[in-house]
């Protein structure tokens, strides 16, 4: 096969459109399956007139088993799915049917196109309240529907391979940020919560007293370690993705600046997230590049772009989160 085709489920989403810069950086021909529901156009606009780059406005659970998307296809790159964590609480029905089934039907297309290489967006939330520094081989204990949802894709992922021989990998991310860094309707990720209060001059919301920490990893490392992970030899494979060095949430919002308001600390969360990444590193030879003072000053170079973002404050999270304390607080 002469020419490099990859398709990129999620491709307009946050990790998935670096992944998609980075693959048409190396000459691939990028197919993209998204249906824009968490993903934007926006995120790709860079990219608008090149010829190596279609756009597929698609719902994975849709997809046929030969899918004409994937025929000729040399890796597969699987980002799609519900990301928002808090709603999957209320909503665990549509998780359990867009990451699961969604994963399931992605995994038929590839099978059905022979692709070199599967590589599964996996989540470091599998793990649940962990020991640190966290292997591969630590204990899954999901405490939320969203972690339940991606461990049971995993799962799947891995199943394909062993069962049909589908050449796959999975990679669990720890806290990934950087541009383009979810912000939807729903409570969510951490960054576009504060850059968004930041620019509106209102304090940011730190869960708890801000000494959790969280393994932060910038999204083009991330994007990195999916690119080695297609062109190894390897195959079966669990890898943690992580920045290999945790940092507080209050030396967060010191690199940001402003102020700050604490809110009631969440059940069924971590109080430090911390990946031990010795085995992707032996085998991919995959390390983070950017630090964490880099990649916080990368995103407040653009801030601007959490301009149409939600803005949260404690009575509206708490709204948010009711639903959280309601189930999880008696489950742990």
């Amino acid at each position: 096969m002469s020419e490099k085709i990859a398709v990129v489920t999620g491709g307009a989403g946050f990790i998935g459109s670096h992944a998609v810069d980075l693959l048409l950086k190396k000459k691939f021909i990028v197919r993209v399956i998204d249906d824009f529901s968490g993903g934007h156009e926006k995120n790709l606009i860079q990219h608008k007139g090149n010829p190596q780059l279609e756009i597929h406005r698609k719902d994975i659970r849709l997809l046929s088993p030969k899918d004409s998307i994937f025929m000729g296809t040399n890796y597969v790159f699987h980002f799609a799915g519900l990301g928002d964590i808090v709603p999957s609480v209320e909503k665990p029905i549509d998780y359990l049917d867009v990451n699961v089934q969604g994963t399931a039907k992605v995994l038929e297309c590839s099978r059905n196109a022979g692709v070199k290489k599967f590589v599964y967006a996996a989540s470091s939330s599998c793990y649940g309240i962990a020991t640190t520094p966290t292997t591969e081989e630590h204990e899954i204990q999901p405490q939320y529907p969203y972690a339940l949802s991606k461990f049971q894709a995993e799962q799947l992922v891995l199943h394909w391979a062993k069962v049909y021989g589908l050449p796959a990998i999975s990679l669990r991310i720890f806290n990934a940020y950087g541009p383009r860094v979810r912000t939807t309707g729903a409570y969510g990720a951490v960054f576009g919560v504060f850059l968004k209060q930041k620019l509106s001059g209102n304090p940011m919301t730190v869960v708890g007293d801000g000494s959790q920490k969280r393994d932060f990893v910038f999204v083009t490392d991330v994007a990195e370690a999916f690119y080695k992970a297609a062109i190894s030899k390897f195959t079966q494979k669990v890898y943690n993705i992580g920045g290999g060095s945790p940092k507080t949430i209050n030396q967060l919002v010191n690199l940001i600046g402003g102020d700050v308001s604490y809110i009631p600390f969440r059940p069924g969360e971590p109080s430090v997230t911390w990946a031990d990444t010795t085995k992707i590193q032996n085998d991919l030879k995959w390390h983070p590049k950017i630090s964490f003072e880099v990649g916080v000053s990368k995103m407040l170079e653009k801030i601007m772009d959490w301009k149409d973002a939600p803005l949260w404050d404690p009575n509206s999270i708490e709204t948010a989160t009711k639903p959280w304390f309601k189930y999880l607080a008696t489950a742990n």
